[in-house]
């Protein structure tokens, strides 16, 4: 019995490549958001161009905040986190390669169609059928790359991170090919194979768990991973790391009906997913409290490292927000919060304070370590970027929560006689400063992504190929 000690090459081109469309797409897709934002304080900047309207930029801003930047940093992180766990390179270059390009070309497509109008107006879901194909083709790549990696893995166990990325891989697959099933009558038609009530359930079957795998299950493999990694603590608990894995994915694919209050939808199937929402609250809070009691004894690295500081601020996001969406799934808080703007912001809480700051924490993280570098080039520029983010995500979410309690409020007011005392132009005139605000804060998040782009060009062009490609390298080592 001897020990031999082989160099191996983790394969980090494919994750350098998601990691910095990461950033490009984050700049481009939250820079929309902002546009049309700002296009509900001054409609003007509709340009009287159909191709501008909200109604047309509006679904090109989530596809590309939550599938071009969320989706670029969860290939990025799980590719690096699953090598690194496994102590394996990817099971296939040219694979890994294919889900690259694959996907930053379902991303173009979605910027070329969607202001063209050419939409299956389900949400989250709105490319046309070519689209939709070729994405369920990388996606499947996706999954035979990371579980193919996983099994020729040098480690006996299967690090818990790498259950998250795998869970929300697989469920992913599966809502979008059901949600997506449809006849195809042009080449940029289609028609869904569902009707009514049933294509709504099964539409938000598909919504909902879009947030609760797509951008949440995923990004809490990078939390197992990134926390620790960076406070330099293990993992509070693993026992509870399981526990929260098992009830997370068992509870969160029912929730889905809670969108459907005061429906068509059959009324047990809107209290199902009532009380599936409010149980969800537990395994919520178990993961998020399994994160922050990693910091126990390391709390003191918060005042000099800002990528701990993001990290740690996102799982605090990340608790608020899934304390605030069980609590919006009960029906008589949902028959005021419905439709206002309340949703819009408990939807960023999660997608800037959790999703978004995780992802620029990993990332600062990862890249250095990818471009064989002791560190970012700055720290005071992550330290700017973290208090723009901060500042922006905390002005955004009041605001849509004054905003949308004041429309709810004065939707359901009702005169003597029965009569609404207002009329719907003076809700949306009420909510106008809260327009402003939201605008200012979307502004503030925004532009801490150019100080970030700026940060990752210099830490990258102080980069030395050679380094760069020694970084990757590890030492396998291997009884005989």
């Amino acid at each position: 019995m001897s020990t031999a000690i082989s160099p191996t090459a983790y394969n980090y081109k494919v994750v350098r490549q998601f990691a910095i469309m990461t950033v490009v797409w984050g700049i481009l897709g939250m820079g929309l958001g902002v546009f049309i934002a700002s296009q509900l304080v001054w409609p003007e900047l509709n340009l009287g161009l159909e191709w501008t309207t909200f109604g047309r930029l509006r679904p090109l801003h989530t596809n590309l905040v939550i599938f071009a930047f969320g989706g670029c940093a969860l290939f990025a992180t799980s590719y690096y986190v699953v090598q690194r766990t496994c102590q394996t390179r990817l099971i296939s270059d040219t694979l890994a390669a294919f889900t690259f390009w694959g996907w930053q070309a379902v991303i173009v497509g979605a910027l070329i169609t969607l202001p063209l109008g050419y939409t299956t107006t389900k949400e989250y879901a709105e490319l046309e059928w070519p689209l939709a194909i070729l994405l369920a083709i990388v996606w499947v790549v996706y999954g035979i790359v990371f579980f193919g990696t996983i099994t020729k893995r040098k480690t006996k166990h299967i690090y818990v991170g790498n259950w998250f990325y795998g869970a929300f891989i697989v469920v992913t697959a599966m809502l979008h090919i059901v949600n997506h099933a449809s006849l195809p009558v042009s080449l940029f038609k289609s028609y869904s194979a569902y009707a009514g009530a049933t294509d709504a359930m099964i539409q938000w079957w598909y919504g909902h768990n879009a947030v609760g795998f797509f951008l949440t299950t995923g990004f809490l493999g990078m939390m197992y991973y990134f926390v620790p990694k960076q406070a330099e603590r293990p993992i509070y608990s693993y026992r509870l790391s399981i526990v929260h894995f098992w009830a997370l994915i068992t509870l969160y694919i029912w929730a889905g009906p809670h969108h459907l209050h005061y429906t068509a939808l059959p009324d047990w199937a809107q209290s199902l997913g009532m009380a599936m929402s409010i149980i969800l609250l537990a395994p919520s809070w178990g993961g998020m409290i399994n994160g922050m009691m990693t910091l126990s004894g390391a709390w003191h690295k918060l005042r000099t490292d800002p990528i701990l500081r993001f990290l740690v601020v996102s799982l605090a996001f990340y608790g608020m927000s899934t304390f605030e969406g069980p609590m919006m799934a009960i029906k008589t808080v949902n028959s005021l919060s419905h439709y206002t703007d309340w949703t819009i912001g408990h939807v960023h809480a999660g997608a800037l304070g959790w999703v978004a700051m995780i992802s620029i924490g990993a990332l600062y993280h990862m890249i250095p370590r990818l471009y064989g570098q002791k560190a970012m080039f700055s720290t005071s520029l992550i330290n700017t970027h973290f208090w723009l983010a901060t500042i922006g995500t905390v002005l955004y979410i009041a605001s849509m929560w004054v905003n949308g309690i004041t429309q709810g409020l004065m939707w359901r007011a009702i005169n003597d006689d029965g009569t609404l005392t207002y009329s719907f132009v003076e809700a949306l005139q009420a909510s106008h400063p809260g327009f402003i605000v939201r605008a200012i804060g979307g502004a503030f998040f925004a532009s801490g992504m150019l100080f970030m782009a700026y940060n990752v060009f210099r830490t990258v062009r102080a980069s030395n190929p050679v380094e760069a490609e020694a970084a990757t390298k590890i030492a396998v080592v291997g009884a005989h």
